[in-house]
């Protein structure tokens, strides 16, 4: 029986049972941080998923820009401006009874009281939609034919053009016509202005009711010019989350020219872009081999959001999503984090993974920082315990084999390991090196495996030296023996906690006060219960000072022996991370594992 007892204490003591209760705490703990910077967490698991993120895909709109779009001016199609341009342009935003948006808003707040006029009605409606990327509505008034003026994306609307007005005329809209326009969009989009493009057509029927096939035929009366200029910080935060390893895609529905010329002002290669058009042409597998190569992804669909964020996740990227309208919500649901912001559409904040307080990328960077951190302290428990435990219950094995007496019962086995997972619980305030926020984190387990294969053996080293002076220098007795090695087994785990936790000496990185006066305390408890009462009852017996006094030498030296092994350990994971690294760049990478939301 006590046989059958010890094995099945051997094999709880290598299993680190506070792993569900430690994350939990660190998770929680880490959401805390994060709400106190207006991130919040709706999903404790989505931090790690923060911490490891290496690509975030995000609009332009309110996120890079100040989202405070001002229309500049309306012009004529040869830029100058044209006070009829303006009228058209609000007849149009006025009466369009679709979603609210703030090329719109931005229109109609330029509204003069009597510049409409009061006896203008509206006829019909063709609603926009992205893929038309264009709005028309039939206006009439007193002494005025009915009017279809439509508004939209430049090219999307010169497309169902047949005519151009220049100079209170129309001319045919040809081959050398078209280029010249295309010509201005793009002197303008390198500029950073998004332009609009208003078209008309009369309307014969008293009361028209039209469909889509009625957009043709029209006459190009001139554009809208709306300007949306970078956040003030935004290359800052931008070069901020390079630095983190965070790679910013730019998915947006405006203009190239407008989207790259913004990139480039911020810090973000616009040299690699794909459109719309041509994502809609690849395959799945097309789209796979060129969106981890493109940072750009410009006069996108909304239903094209959710295959580029699976292509990226495809290509062995974390992909981190932050979107606030209706047609995010698949995107969202694809990334393995799903942002969104407190003014989100309701589907959207749903979901999302985290919500931000306010549209700022530089909240977000700091979430990422918080991530990283909660993830690390999470790997420093995993990494200790199953080190600390390895190298314990493999000195336990082989000293029963050779001793008269089982080295630990059960109950001194359980006791000794819940005594080391006590100060675990505080690893969760543990500082973190500040190379760990530098790089997206990764559940690697054969990482685990060579922490506890390279530190767990050590452990043991010293455990069977204990072993022997003990036996063969002081001849301890079972109970004495137990007890003893039971002080032993737990000071060298917390030193084990107290060492390996940081890269760097113990002495420049110290763990938090809580971490560390916790881990004294459950030491001193450790060293006493011998000699309590509490102690009789787990058959411990009162240990001789000199034992005591070469187990605290024991230990010291078994410090000094971590701090050597840990800076060869580290130097080794460095090459072989800088090789692999290297390796990297020379094959596709391989797919992670997206953890479950």
């Amino acid at each position: 029986m006590d046989s059958l007892l010890f094995s099945l204490a051997l094999a709880v003591g290598l299993t680190p049972e506070l792993l569900p209760a430690i994350i939990s705490v660190t998770l929680a703990r880490g959401a805390r941080m994060m709400s106190k910077s207006g991130v919040i967490v709706r999903r404790l698991d989505a931090m790690e998923n923060l911490g490891s993120m290496d690509v975030l895909c995000t609009d332009k709109t309110g996120t890079l820009t100040e989202g405070v779009i001002r229309l500049d001016s309306c012009v004529d199609p040869q830029g100058v401006g044209s006070p009829e341009v303006r009228r058209l342009a609000l007849l149009n935003s006025a009466f369009q009874s679709g979603m609210k948006n703030p090329l719109d808003d931005a229109v109609t707040a330029t509204i003069a009281a009597g510049e409409i006029s009061p006896d203008a009605r509206k006829l019909a409606e063709i609603p926009y939609d992205f893929s038309r990327k264009r709005l028309s509505v039939i206006v009439a008034g007193k002494d005025r034919p009915p009017l279809l003026i439509c508004k939209g994306a430049a090219t999307n609307v010169i497309d169902v053009c047949a005519a151009v007005m220049t100079a209170r005329r129309e001319v045919a809209l040809d081959d050398n016509v078209r280029k010249r326009l295309d010509d201005a969009c793009r002197q303008w989009g390198e500029a950073g202005m998004r332009a609009l493009a208003v078209a008309t057509r009369p309307i014969s029927k008293a009361a028209p009711e039209i469909s889509r096939e009625d957009e043709c035929g029209l006459c190009l009366q001139g554009f809208l010019l709306f300007s949306d200029p970078p956040k003030t910080d935004i290359s800052a935060v931008v070069a901020s989350l390079m630095e983190r390893g965070v790679r910013i895609k730019v998915i947006s529905g405006d203009n190239r020219y407008v989207v790259q010329h913004l990139a480039s002002s911020i810090g973000i290669d616009g040299s690699c872009m794909l459109t719309g058009k041509e994502v809609g042409r690849m395959s799945n597998d097309a789209l796979f081999s060129r969106a981890g190569k493109t940072d750009l992804f410009v006069e996108i669909d909304p239903n094209q959001k959710e295959r580029i964020v699976a292509a990226l996740r495809k290509a062995g990227h974390v992909v981190g999503y932050l979107g606030d309208g209706i047609n995010d919500a698949p995107a969202l649901h694809e990334a393995d984090v799903g942002i969104s912001v407190e003014g989100a559409a309701d589907v959207a904040r749903e979901a999302a993974d985290v919500v931000l307080m306010r549209q700022d990328l530089a909240v977000l960077s700091k979430g990422v920082d918080d991530g990283r951190r909660t993830f690390t302290n999470t790997m420093k428990y995993i990494s200790i315990a199953t080190s600390a435990n390895f190298g314990n219950m493999i000195s336990m094995a082989a000293a029963s084999l050779v001793l008269p007496f089982l080295p630990l019962v059960a109950k001194q086995i359980l006791l000794n390991n819940l005594l080391s997972d006590l100060p675990a619980m505080a690893i969760a305030t543990d500082k973190v090196d500040p190379a760990d926020l530098r790089r997206p984190q990764r559940w690697d387990i054969s990482r685990i495996k060579r922490f506890m294969l390279w530190f767990g053996p050590l452990s043991s080293l010293f455990d069977l030296a204990t072993f022997v002076v003990l036996l063969a220098v002081f001849s301890a007795g079972q109970d004495e023996f137990r007890s003893a090695w039971f002080v032993e087994s737990l000071m060298t785990q917390l030193a084990t906690m107290l060492v390996i936790r940081t890269p760097g000496p113990i002495w420049r990185n110290r763990p938090s006060p809580l971490l560390f006066g916790t881990a004294i305390a459950v030491a001193a408890a450790g060293v006493t219960i011998p000699y309590t009462p509490i102690g009789g009852l787990f058959g411990f017996v009162p240990i001789p000072l000199e034992i005591l006094a070469v187990l605290l030498a024991v230990t010291l030296i078994y410090v000094s022996a971590l701090e050597t092994v840990k800076i060869f350990y580290f130097a080794t994971l460095s090459t072989q991370h800088h090789s692999l690294q290297r390796a990297s760049r020379r094959r596709p990478r391989a797919r992670t594992r997206r953890l479950p939301k």
